[in-house]
């Protein structure tokens, strides 16, 4: 097991300056989140959760206090904050790099100067206006999500005529409106969005077409962890989606995949796997297509 570092020991250049690709630990502390919600929403736990995720390699740790899954309900920022703050406060005193997983600039902010050192934007900046003067006063990483509505809403969303270049333009227009509100350009890292406003055919376009994005010049976070559409994929003979708890394997697949396309990071549930994973390609030699 590794130590957690002091707070001098990683900072937001080191983490989007990396020689290889970022390892992004979920840790939700929701009742209701679609993959482990429940599991760590006492503060101990949660905190203890997010220490074993570091020691297991992430390179940094997301903590998200709203579910996002498709069809969930919003809580107000209230509960929010109480939610993700204690742990977050937990977790800097202990060293672990933090990102805030939320689209409100108030809880971004708290979580801020609670010891969080990345924005995690899942609204790509549309849910709070306020968020982007938020990121651009810390001078944090903003991590802009292709999002096109809240989850009870974003399914009927799911409409395109060629998804790899919608995605591509709307989070180009997403980057642009950063930038104009003050945002550091190399402070941006862009997220396609997997699964919100998108059936499984748009997941798959994107994660062939990831080079469009990168296209962009800036770094593409790739978050395909154990969702729905590689339970579909899997199905059993009578068409039953792969329970969640059956998905790593794809999702380590798709995590290799994305690294060798250049993706900058991936965000996943299970790290031990992923850490293992990368380090048999990285010895391979095999070169990144961008961002090396």
């Amino acid at each position: 097991m590794r130590t957690p570092p002091t707070e001098a020991q990683v900072t937001a250049a080191d983490l989007l300056n990396r020689d290889h690709p970022v390892v992004m630990g979920v840790l939700n502390v929701t009742p209701d989140s679609f993959s482990d919600g429940g599991r760590h929403t006492g503060l101990d736990a949660a905190v203890e959760h997010g220490i074993s995720l570091f020691r297991q390699g992430a390179d940094i740790v997301d903590v998200g206090g709203e579910s996002t899954r498709p069809g969930a309900e919003r809580v107000d920022a209230a509960t929010e904050t109480a939610r993700v703050v204690p742990v977050i406060e937990g977790l800097a005193a202990a060293g672990v790099p933090l990102s805030v997983d939320t689209t409100r600039a108030a809880v971004a902010e708290a979580a801020l100067a609670a010891g969080a050192m990345v924005v995690n934007d899942v609204s790509g900046g549309l849910a709070d206006p306020g968020m982007a003067a938020v990121a651009a006063a810390a001078g944090c990483p903003w991590i802009l999500m292709h999002w096109r509505g809240h989850s009870r809403d974003m399914q009927r969303l799911a409409t395109y005529q060629d998804v790899v270049t919608e995605v591509r333009d709307e989070l180009r227009g997403r980057a642009d409106a950063a930038i104009a509100a003050g945002v550091d350009p190399g402070r941006i890292i862009l997220d396609p969005g997997l699964g919100f406003a998108k059936n499984a055919e748009h997941n798959w376009a994107l994660s062939a077409r990831l080079d469009v994005l990168i296209e962009l010049g800036f770094p593409v976070l790739f978050a395909a962890s154990r969702k729905t559409y590689l339970g579909r994929l899997l199905a059993g003979p009578d068409g039953t989606p792969r329970p969640v708890g059956g998905r790593e394997a794809a999702t380590l697949a798709t995590s290799l995949l994305a690294a060798a396309a250049g993706a900058w990071g991936v965000r996943v549930h299970e790290v031990r796997e992923t850490v293992d994973a990368l380090a048999v390609w990285r010895a391979t030699g095999s070169p990144r297509l961008a961002r090396m």
